[in-house]
């Protein structure tokens, strides 16, 4: 189990800091080129706020992992340990089933306007598509691809709290 909740907090610490190092990376060069040559990126602008969106989500399992999340323990610290446990247990499950309703509305929410056109994106995206020969790559250019964030922030919430919660079984036995 412990393999498992390791391979996760990894996989989530490296979602989070790559688009954390992407949006660094993407702002600095639109600066760069704006300041020194005058014009900015097409996709400068936009792309790092969706490319924010899903290190937010990435970032939001690695905390639940860590049990790093903010958490209100005024009430908490007054019971017993016991008590505690099986109210953070509850609380566990019930972000569980959390995670799998914003999974859903995330598939709901991209599936609705999902090939609505990214203004700052379509461009490049149609341009690459063109240029390889692969159709498949316009879906960058498309609001569906940067709106599943919610769908996968969902899954990562999910998976998050499922490994709190088996956890929080396993050490109360």
């Amino acid at each position: 189990m412990q393999s498992i909740h390791r391979f996760f907090e990894r996989l989530f610490a490296l979602g989070a800091g790559l688009s954390m190092a992407l949006v660094f990376g993407i702002i600095f060069i639109n600066s760069l080129r704006r300041y020194t040559v005058g014009k900015s990126l097409e996709w400068g602008e936009e792309l790092p706020i969706y490319l924010t969106v899903y290190g937010v989500m990435f970032g939001i399992g690695f905390a639940y992992l860590q049990n790093r999340h903010i958490r209100f323990t005024i009430v908490t610290d007054l019971l017993s340990d016991r008590l505690r446990r099986v109210l953070y247990t509850a609380g566990d499950g019930a972000v569980v089933l959390i995670g799998m309703s914003l999974t859903w509305s995330g598939i709901v929410f991209a599936g609705r306007r999902g090939d609505v056109e990214a203004s700052g994106l379509i461009g490049s995206a149609k341009a690459m598509a063109e240029a390889s020969g692969i159709e498949g790559l316009v879906m960058l250019g498309q609001m569906g691809t940067y709106q599943s964030a919610i769908a996968v922030g969902g899954i990562i919430l999910t998976i998050a709290a499922a490994l709190r919660f088996w956890a929080q079984i396993r050490e109360a036995k």
